[in-house]
Formats: C-alpha cells, structure tokens, sequence
C-alpha cells in the first residue's frame, strides 16, 4: 500500500501535470508537446531537489509519475472543453500542486537528515522550481517573478510544517496543516491581489 505522502505526491503530480498541459494547449501545442509541458511541470522541482540532496530523482526508480503526467493529458483530451469553461481550472490546480509538492519536498529532507531550515528551501524549490521550468517552456514570464505570491506561499507551508511538528503534532495531521497553508496563503494573495513590494530602481 502506498504512504500518506505518496499519495500526495502522486494527486500533486496529476494536479500539476494538468496544469503544465492546460496552459500548453493554450498555446496550440501538440499532444507530445503537452506532455513534455506536463511531465517537466510535476518532476522538474522534485528532480532540482534531488540533485541538490544527492539521491536518484524521485521519477527514475518509479514510473508511476510519467503514467499520472500521461493520465492527465489523457483527461485534458477528453474533458478539453469542460476545463476551458473552467476559467479558474489552471490556478486551482497548480495551487492544489503547489501545497502537495511543498510538504513532499519538505517530508523528503527532513526524512534524509537535514535541518528545518534546509527542508524550507526544499520545500519550496519542489513547489515552484516546476512552474518556473514549465513557463520557460511556454515563452511566458515566469509565476514566481510576477506579482503574485506564489513561492512566499511554499516558504509559510514549511514554516507551518516546522511549527506543527515541534509541537509534537501526527505527522499525517502536519502535513495536511502545511499543504493547506499553502493553498490558503496562494488563495487568499490571489483573492485579495495581495503581493510583495517592487524593487524601485532608476
């Protein structure tokens, strides 16, 4: 049976994977195309994490990640339409990968030893570095650089994590505090057109 966390980790990758094909089909790409732009968008966070912490990158022992990026281009294939009436679809999803990734992230480094501070980063370079990859990949200004609080949110859920388990709390209880954390904090910014302040130069 798989854990709570691959559980996550997979629903974060089908999630993230929609939202990396939703935003390629808004750009008439083919469905390879699509698929590349989904497949980078749920691994390519994880695999910067993995490569930085020294171990094999989550997706080369376990090909369960390439069948969910595949399962979600073959959603967006057959409900395409449904989704596009769905203005709010692309930000619900990436959210919904956006909080799952982070307490993956996070789960991740501290499970290999590394101090809070550090899983923070991982947490949040798990969360966000997908996206930044993604629109690279689609010729659009990355979401992390726009207005919108996007990896600030990813840096709260780990600063949740770290409260909550100092606290003592279940790990499974932690874990779903920090994931909603984040898709609050990115809700709310949202919702509200919360952000941080520019850097004013001449």
């Amino acid at each position: 049976m798989p854990t709570f966390v691959q559980i996550i980790e997979f629903i974060g990758t089908f999630a993230f994977a929609i939202s990396g094909i939703r935003l390629a089909s808004a750009k008439k790409f083919d469905w390879f195309g699509a698929y590349v732009v989904g497949l980078v968008t749920a691994i390519g966070g994880g695999t910067i994490r993995d490569l930085l912490l020294d171990v094999t990158p989550f997706w080369m022992t376990n090909p369960v990640y390439l069948i969910c990026s595949a399962l979600a281009l073959f959603w967006v294939i057959v409900f395409g339409k449904q989704l596009v009436h769905l203005h709010n679809t692309f930000f619900i999803f990436d959210s919904i990968g956006l909080a799952l990734f982070t307490v993956v992230g996070v789960e991740k480094t501290i499970a290999l030893g590394y101090p809070f501070w550090v899983a923070v980063v991982m947490g949040s370079i798990t969360g966000a570095a997908g996206g930044v990859i993604r629109d690279i990949f689609i010729n659009e200004i990355p979401l992390i650089f726009r207005k919108e609080i996007y990896a600030m949110a990813c840096v709260v859920g780990g600063l949740c994590f770290w409260g909550c388990s100092s606290l003592g709390m279940d790990s499974m209880l932690v874990q779903s505090i920090s994931g909603a954390s984040v898709f609050l904090v990115r809700i709310l910014a949202v919702k509200y057109n919360i952000c941080l302040p520019k850097l004013k130069g001449e």
